[in-house]
């Protein structure tokens, strides 16, 4: 399964941005599929998942800002990221749950 990620720029603390990942595959409706981002100098760390079914799981630091939803017939998962703050400043990357591969991600930054 490829990806591709996109929807990420420059805001300002407090703003939203939504995310989107568009997969290469129709098997992508199969896979568990989360996001995960890198800050600079830090490793990659997990922000939220969704199984097939549509059930979500958040990492505490996002928990009731951000949200993530697909749609299997499209191929597409997003995350929609509220109440944005400097500390969110990464490059964030999709992923399907037992697939090595990343895509290029996409890069945001949060000005204070």
């Amino acid at each position: 399964v490829q990806l591709v990620e996109s929807g990420g720029g420059l805001v300002q603390a407090g703003d939203s941005l939504t995310l989107s990942c568009v997969a290469s595959e129709r098997t992508f409706r199969m896979y568990a599929m989360a996001w995960f981002r890198q800050a600079p100098g830090k490793q990659r760390e997990l922000v939220a998942s969704i199984i097939h079914t549509g059930r979500a799981n958040y990492q505490d630091f996002v928990k009731g800002r951000f949200i993530i939803t697909r749609d299997n017939a499209k191929n597409m998962v997003w995350l929609q990221m509220n109440d944005l703050q400097p500390e969110d400043t990464a490059v964030y990357y999709c992923k399907a749950a037992g697939i090595d591969y990343w895509g290029q991600g996409t890069q945001v930054t949060v000005s204070s």
